[in-house]
């Protein structure tokens, strides 16, 4: 076990998927390190992400969103704002915050399109956790 503690924002809108880039995450980063954290959707994320940064305990933020065409809302605008705000957060605080927040321009709530989203959410979780050690490995280096 390492002395780096981490969070894993999860938001819950097709938590089905989304859960899925946990799966992937906790490959390369043992859950005994891991903070999970669930918020109703990916709109909430950049909020708890920067208070998660502010509270000292984290070497890094991950938040793991699926941000599809509902077609009531536009939804490259939230997923916008959701990716930005995660930025902001990170800027602001000084902590990494990770976005593993995905748009798929061609989604459907098909047994298919679920099943290679989940797959590709592992892949991301993955991809999720190399970044976070590296970045904290890396920012660690630079510590004066």
């Amino acid at each position: 076990m390492s002395n780096t503690r981490y969070a894993f924002i999860k938001a819950g809108w097709h938590a089905d998927i989304v859960d899925q880039a946990l799966v992937g995450f906790l490959q390369k980063i043992p859950e005994a390190d891991v903070d999970v954290f669930d918020v109703p959707g990916a709109f909430e994320m950049p909020l708890v992400a920067r208070d998660l940064a502010r509270s000292g305990r984290y070497g890094a933020v991950v938040a793991a969103a699926f941000v599809v065409d509902g077609g009531i809302y536009r939804h490259d605008f939230v997923a916008q704002a959701v990716v930005t705000g995660l930025m902001q957060a990170g800027l602001e605080t000084g902590v990494p915050i990770l976005s593993v927040s995905l748009t798929p321009h061609h989604y459907q709530e098909t047994a298919h399109h679920s099943a290679i989203y989940r797959q590709h959410f592992v892949l991301k979780g993955t991809e999720a956790a190399e970044a976070a050690l590296q970045i904290v490995t890396t920012r660690a280096g630079l510590a004066v």
